[in-house]
């Protein structure tokens, strides 16, 4: 079976497409030049799909006593709310029925941003407000990696982020068309130490939920469980959870390595613990022993490489 392609929804203008108001663009380079050797893109300028055009006066969000409207900057009487929710509602329905992995919007947009979206009333402004379009996402597909093009430019922020939509597109892949109770079990026991990176409270309350499966419904399990286990991969793994299972993964040598190698690994665990060396370096380490010293179930964990590793996002970690 041919694997599907990883596709990632974009706002257009993120792409490099010249759809913002001023004729411009706001291309990413990672979005570009990294991350879409991996992915297939899907662009989408909300704007441009309700038939504004190019270029067009500046919009903004503006709280009114029962709603948040969204309006031209300098008249308020031209209202492109209903357009807009009738169109985010549309579109973020038909992307249920697709394999989306992921979506980055842009950041600061009445339309596209996910937070700190400035939302005026009377004579000032609040920046707690989220686009029209992305809150609709949020909404619909609650299980959605969802990231700003700003925040991507954080080591942290996009490393999490591409985990969420590799892994996501795994869980896809993993199930296919006719998925089994089996193959579920064999997806969670592969992420088991990466759940317990990111999140070892729902490491726990998924195994259990994965231990009764059998006595749910397949269809609802699969959605209360893809639910879960993104919400999971959500929270950013520490410094302190990576170093937990950095050191189940030494316990599993513990009959295999000379005495000099368990020091050498153990060293390299404290010095990633203490921040002197990045992630990578005890991860490199231990997939060097496990070439030596195969370990079925440890060789599978996703945890060792959720990615590709030309993207490179573990050096600064």
């Amino acid at each position: 079976m041919t694997a599907q392609p990883i596709l990632v929804g974009i706002s257009a203008c993120v792409l490099g497409e010249q759809v913002r108001f001023d004729g411009g663009h706001k291309r990413n380079a990672f979005v570009n030049d990294e991350l879409g050797n991996f992915v297939e893109f899907l662009p989408i300028c909300p704007e441009v799909a309700i038939g504004m055009p190019i270029p067009r006066k500046a919009i903004r969000l503006v709280r009114e006593d029962e709603r948040i409207a969204l309006v031209e900057t300098k008249d308020d009487s031209q209202d492109y709310t209903d357009a807009m929710n009738q169109f985010s509602m549309s579109k973020a329905s038909e992307l249920q029925s697709l394999p989306l992995c992921g979506y980055v919007v842009c950041a600061k947009s009445p339309t596209c941003g996910m937070e700190r979206v400035k939302v005026y009333r009377e004579n000032f402004a609040e920046k707690d407000g989220v686009g029209l379009y992305t809150q609709q996402l949020q909404q619909q597909l609650p299980w959605l990696p969802i990231e700003e093009d700003g925040r991507l430019h954080d080591d942290v922020l996009r490393e999490n982020f591409v985990t969420r939509v590799f892994s996501l597109h795994d869980l896809y892949e993993s199930l296919g068309e006719a998925p089994t109770a089996k193959d579920i079990v064999n997806f969670h026991s592969r992420y088991k130490l990466m759940l317990m990176a990111h999140d070892p409270q729902a490491y726990r309350s998924l195994g259990r939920m994965v231990a009764i499966i059998k006595d749910y419904d397949l269809d609802t399990f699969i959605e209360e469980y893809r639910l879960g286990f993104m919400q999971a991969l959500s929270h950013r793994a520490s410094r302190k959870n990576n170093t937990n299972v950095l050191m189940h993964f030494q316990g599993y040598f513990k009959r295999d390595l000379s005495k000099a190698q368990k020091a050498e690994l153990s060293q390299v665990i404290h010095d990633y613990r203490k921040g002197v060396l990045p992630l990578l370096a005890p991860v490199t380490l231990i997939k060097h022993y496990l070439a030596m010293y195969p370990d079925e179930y440890l060789s599978q964990q996703r945890y060792l490489e959720p990615y590709p590793q030309e993207l490179r996002l573990r050096y600064g970690l």
